[in-house]
């Protein structure tokens, strides 16, 4: 007899990205990617012109996203991404938030 298969855990990725990312459609683009990979969260802008966001989903989904944040959108100049590991809360949805 088969077993279910149990859930994938989730986990969660809080992410600052610096560069030239503000005023170049960053964020927007990190909403369609999260959108395409089922990603639960949030992104904004900071006062310093760094990009922060959270993320909540699959691990491999995560890291694919990870991936992507060191490119960005076409127009973004990616200098660093630094990434933190939390114990995910079971976000739902994602939205894009002005500044923090």
């Amino acid at each position: 007899m088969n077993q279910p298969l149990s859930p994938t855990p989730l986990i969660r990725a809080h992410v600052f990205v610096s560069g030239k990312v503000q005023g170049v459609g960053y964020r927007a683009s990190v909403w369609d990617m999260a959108a395409l990979l089922h990603l639960n969260g949030w992104v904004c802008n900071l006062h310093d012109g760094r990009v922060e966001a959270l993320f909540e989903g699959s691990p491999s989904s995560i890291e694919e996203m990870i991936r992507w944040c060191h490119q960005g959108s076409p127009v973004a100049q990616v200098s660093q991404v630094t990434v933190d590991y939390e114990t995910a809360e079971g976000l739902k949805g994602f939205e894009v938030e002005r500044t923090r």
